[in-house]
């Protein structure tokens, strides 16, 4: 599978260490990949094995062209860059206040559209290079109590068009992956304080589960391969059929 995906000493950046980042950091460290993850967290950086970590706050320009720049000097270089950086607060629109907001735009959209932009012009002068964002579902579908996020999330699938457009000619593709609903801390703390959710949730799934983490990380890792050269500019919906119903 190492040599399939041609991963082997490539130069991988992870931002966030969450249930879905640490998974994905497993999941290149074990394709033979050099990865240095970024976490505003200390605490779930020093929860990895296997790689560089680097502490940092990417919800402003300057934080997220700073960390990518200290990220690739520590790798010496950067073939793959995969941002999974990214809150959620399920309330209905009244509820959120300017705050809120501005809080989701900048942990979920500055951060995706500066450190791309950190990580692209190096990929471009050396006329390679993977970027993948985390994307959504709820940046497709209208959910309740989505709001910001969704919005976030749908501006992030325009983004990876644009991107995937801008640096196509120079070696360089840019796509998303866009989980369903996923086994992750995140969507457990949510079912835990709302243990109805859990049922009705299913139903909506044509595949009767929610997914697992490998089920997002075997994706990552092909867009991020040399077997992905011709892929560029997709949203690649994995939710178990969620979004054909």
């Amino acid at each position: 599978m190492t040599d399939w995906l041609g991963l082997d000493g490539a130069r991988v950046i992870v931002a966030g260490a969450g249930t879905l980042g640490a998974a994905l950091v497993e999941g290149f460290v074990g394709a033979g990949a050099e990865v240095c993850a970024i976490d505003v967290s200390e605490e779930r950086l020093a929860e990895l094995t296997g790689a560089r970590t680097l502490a940092a706050d990417l919800s402003s320009a300057e934080g997220s062209l700073e960390a990518i720049a200290d990220a690739r000097q520590q790798l010496g270089g950067l073939d793959v860059f995969v941002h999974g950086v990214g809150i959620n607060d399920r309330r209905p629109i009244p509820e959120y206040s300017p705050a809120d907001w501005e809080r989701f735009i900048s942990v979920n959209l500055t951060s995706a559209f500066f450190t791309a932009q950190a990580a692209l012009e190096p990929m471009r002068a050396q006329g390679h290079g993977r970027v993948v964002f985390f994307s959504s579902v709820a940046g497709l579908m209208g959910h309740r109590k989505h709001g910001p996020y969704a919005a976030t999330k749908g501006a992030i699938n325009q983004l990876t068009k644009v991107m995937a457009h801008e640096y196509a000619a120079d070696g360089v593709t840019v796509n998303a992956v866009a989980p369903g609903y996923m086994e992750t801390n995140l969507t457990t703390a949510y079912l835990d304080a709302h243990p109805e959710e859990r049922a009705r949730l299913l139903t909506l799934i044509p595949a009767g589960r929610f997914g697992q983490l490998h089920e997002v990380v075997g994706p990552v890792l092909f867009l991020a391969s040399k077997q992905a050269s011709f892929v560029n500019g997709q949203v690649i919906y994995i939710d178990g059929g969620r979004t054909v119903v």
